[in-house]
Formats: structure tokens, sequence, C-alpha cells
């Protein structure tokens, strides 16, 4: 059996192998474009693609820039298109899509224009633009929220579309997790599902915001809104109170974890409004097991917890009031109805 090693291969063997290792990144190597020379590879081995490849690749680029430069789009697109998928490894194929996005933009195109900006920053993480495209597809992801129609052909307006802008700010937070953008996208998103109505989905967001960026500069905003959000759930004293006691849990986390905040007023009075709910209805409960079944145990129990509740609100003392009846009947005294109203008989 052959038993080959790196120290028995010829030098050259080892240089050509170092060479063309060195391939797939091509550090250092940018594009460069002036009007008199064309594109050029500066700063690196060479373009990534070999002998007519590279010749056909480098001739689509400069007729791609020279159509540019002439104010023919179209002419520009379908070169850079051609570039970017016939030579998806050589060097002027992110390139050729960073340029394809910008001039999509400029005829608000924005859904191919983040397509081609996705395709640099999936394709080509390294890119040096990364940054810059992440902040480019955040604006557009900005403009469909906000309403924007996105163009076909460059001139025929389509809808609008906010669910895009959603799906655009979650393709950011996955290119860009840790960036300054995400947690904006993040609060995007929940501002997008508020728009459309979808207060679940705004929740799922923002809930997604303060367990993954708790320390964010956002955080705060996001605590307040989470519990708007589920304030916003909330249905009546006669209704299941799950969002309700969220909507609790998230007033005193704010509360707690932000005294300071500006917005300290407005979250207090969104605590008041939710325990007097979780109050009131506890109230209406007591008051069916007592004026509808006669069961004080099970009114007592009730009316106690609307105390617990909101010790000091107005519904607390009329808990308290209650119980007065409760007591009452337990002692087999009559029961007055509810609110101490006179029972009508109507005929008919």
């Amino acid at each position: 059996m052959l038993n080959f090693s790196f120290r028995r291969l010829p030098v050259l063997a080892l240089t050509l192998a170092a060479f063309f290792l060195s391939i797939p990144a091509r550090l250092g190597a940018e594009l460069v474009w002036t009007p008199g020379t064309g594109w050029t590879v500066v700063g690196g081995a060479f373009s990534g693609l070999l002998g007519t490849e590279g010749r056909n690749a480098l001739d689509l680029m400069n007729q791609g820039r020279a159509s540019e430069e002439k104010g023919s789009v179209s002419s520009a697109l379908s070169a850079y298109g051609k570039v970017a998928k016939r030579y998806p490894n050589s060097i002027y194929a992110p390139e050729a899509l960073y340029r394809s996005a910008k001039l999509r933009l400029g005829r608000m195109e924005y859904f191919k224009a983040f397509e081609d900006y996705q395709g640099v920053v999936g394709r080509y993480p390294n890119s040096k633009r990364f940054s810059e495209i992440i902040g480019e597809q955040y604006r557009i992801a900005s403009s469909m929220l906000d309403g924007a129609r996105n163009r076909t052909w460059g001139w025929l307006p389509g809808f609008r579309n906010r669910e895009k802008g959603i799906e655009f700010f979650e393709y950011i937070l996955l290119n860009a997790p840790y960036s300054d953008y995400a947690p904006l996208a993040l609060m995007n998103v929940a501002r997008g599902h508020q728009k459309l109505r979808q207060p679940e989905e705004a929740i799922d967001a923002l809930d997604r915001m303060i367990n993954s960026y708790p320390q964010s500069l956002l955080a705060p905003d996001a605590y307040l809104k989470l519990a708007q959000s589920h304030s916003s759930l909330v249905e009546g004293p006669f209704y299941d109170q799950a969002s309700t006691k969220e909507a609790v849990t998230y007033f005193e986390d704010f509360m707690i974890l932000f005294p300071s905040d500006p917005n300290i007023a407005a979250a207090a009075k969104g605590l008041d409004g939710m325990k007097v709910m979780l109050a009131e209805s506890k109230m209406k409960i007591g008051d069916f097991y007592l004026y509808k079944r006669s069961n004080f145990k099970a009114a007592k129990v009730f009316y106690n917890e609307a105390i617990t509740a909101y010790p000091d609100s107005e519904v607390a003392k009329r808990a308290k009031l209650r119980l007065v009846d409760v007591e009452a009947g337990l002692a087999g005294k009559p029961v007055g109805p509810e609110d101490g109203k006179k029972k009508r008989f109507w005929l008919f």
C-alpha cells in the first residue's frame, strides 16, 4: 500500500496546492472600475476563473457597467444577471448581484432588489459590503411595511404588501442575528403584525425580542408593548383572564426592570386597568355563586380572591360588602338581590 505524506510531495506540488486552496477565499481581492480600463482585480491573486470563462465574466461585467453609465438599466441588469448565474464562483458574482440590486432599488423593484442583496449575503457572507447590504435590506423592509408599492418592470406598481415587509425583516434576523439591526427587525415584525391586526403574532415577536436581546436599548419598549398587546386581547370580566394575567406580569416586569423609564406612568395606568379587570372577573363569579346558586362557600372564595387581586381598589370595597351577604347566607339569613336592587316582575 502506498503511504503518501505532504512532506514527501515535491515542492512544486505543495506550492500549487496552497495556491489553489486559497482560491475560494480570495482574501484581499476586490474589484475596481474606471472608465478607461473597466473592471480590474486589485489586491488578490485573480478572479477565481481562468481562460475563456474568466474573460467572458469580465466582458459581461464591463458590458453591464457601460450600459449602466449610459442609463440603459435593462441591458445592465441583463449582463449582471448572466454573471451571477453563469459564474457564481468568480469574484465578479457578488459585485454583479450588488449592482443589480442597486439598479432595481432605483426602479422601486423592491422584491428583486431584496432578492439580489440576499444573494450577496447568503452566498458571499464574507463580502466587505455585508453591513451595508443589511442596512439596505432593512430600509427595503421598512418601506414595504410602511406601505410602499413594489413595481414590476420598473414602472407597474403593485398592491401594498406589508406581509412581505415582515418576511424581509425575518430574513434580516437570519442574516445578521447579532447585529444592531436584529432587535430593530423584531420590533418591526411586531409592528407589522399589529398593523395587520394579528396580536398573537405580534406578541410572539416581542417575546422573541426580550428573550434574545434583553440588553438592547429597545427592551423597555418591547416589555411595554408586550403588556399592551396582551391587554388588547382582554374581552371583559366575563371571559377567560389568561391575557389579563399576562398583561399584569409584563406591566409589573416593566416597572421593576425600568423604574426610570419615561413611560412608567403609562405602565402604571395599564397595570391598574388590568388588575381592576382581574378583580372584577372574580366578582362576577362570586356574584354568580351568591345570587344564582346560593353557594355561599364558593362565593366567599371568589370575593376573597377579588380582594387579593387588587386590595386597594373600588372592586375590593364592593367585595368586602358582598362578604357581609355571604356571612348572612351562611348564618341562614335571607340574602338580598344583586347590588341591592329590588327584583321587578313584568307581565306580558
